[in-house]
């Protein structure tokens, strides 16, 4: 049967100066999902990101672990939902309604709880009817680009292949929503929760994708356990 693993990246440097690197955690991260590939006998025939420095690295790391030399495909379309560029352009309009994001945008968004709140308010605006912005990418354009980029692994790869999809949170989310036919209103729910390096499982079929399972990461809970140190991490 023909199977997409879909895997977040490893641990980016939040707070740092350059978000878009992962940190040390991060690499180890990726270390260890390709060595649960390579032990569990997942061999890729070909595997994609986007050109985000924490996907690639992350995909980089991950198939060094592969038996052979890995087709790695870069496509933007995986990239990551532009937080930043949302929360500048967007916390304006949803603190006309939200005293709450107010109050943690006064505070100064310095924690990472506080950040995420923020973009769940601006995430849920921004694929909402009340959502006009021109400065952004609308989230139909967004989701359209995930979807027909999913579209061409599909088809460039064809039946009974094994392919790996190295991305971020956001991009995971809207796969999986956008495979069980939710619409973006309901799809954060499938961003928040995604913990660095998990796996989801997608098989495929000429006519349909289906969801397998979501947002693994027992098995850097189990080596981590092993090893005693911390693999499992949200941020």
């Amino acid at each position: 049967m023909a199977t997409i693993y879909l895997v977040r990246h490893g641990q980016a440097s939040f707070g740092a100066e350059n978000y878009d690197k992962l940190s040390d955690l991060g690499c180890r991260q990726a270390q260890v999902t390709g060595a649960y590939f390579r032990d569990t006998g997942v061999v890729f025939d070909a595997v994609y990101s986007g050109d985000l420095s924490r996907q690639r690295e992350t995909a980089r790391l991950a198939i060094a672990s592969q038996p052979a030399e890995i087709a790695h495909h870069i496509d933007p379309r995986f990239n990551e939902i532009e937080n930043d560029e949302q929360v500048k352009y967007l916390v304006p309009e949803v603190v006309k309604t939200n005293p709450e994001i107010q109050a943690l945008v006064d505070r100064g968004l310095s924690s990472g709880k506080d950040y995420q709140k923020v973009i769940e308010a601006v995430f849920n605006y921004w694929v909402s009817p009340a959502c006009s912005d021109t400065r952004l990418a609308s989230w139909a354009d967004y989701s359209q680009g995930v979807r027909e980029a999913l579209a061409d692994v599909i088809r460039a790869q064809g039946a009974g292949k094994t392919v790996g999809i190295f991305a971020s949170g956001g991009t995971l989310a809207t796969i999986v929503a956008d495979v069980l036919g939710l619409g973006g209103d309901e799809t954060y729910q499938f961003y928040e929760p995604v913990f660095n390096c998990s796996v989801t499982q997608l098989f495929y079929n000429r006519s349909k994708v289906s969801l397998s399972y979501y947002n693994d990461c027992s098995f850097l809970r189990v080596l981590g356990a092993q090893q005693d140190e911390n693999l499992v991490t949200y941020r």
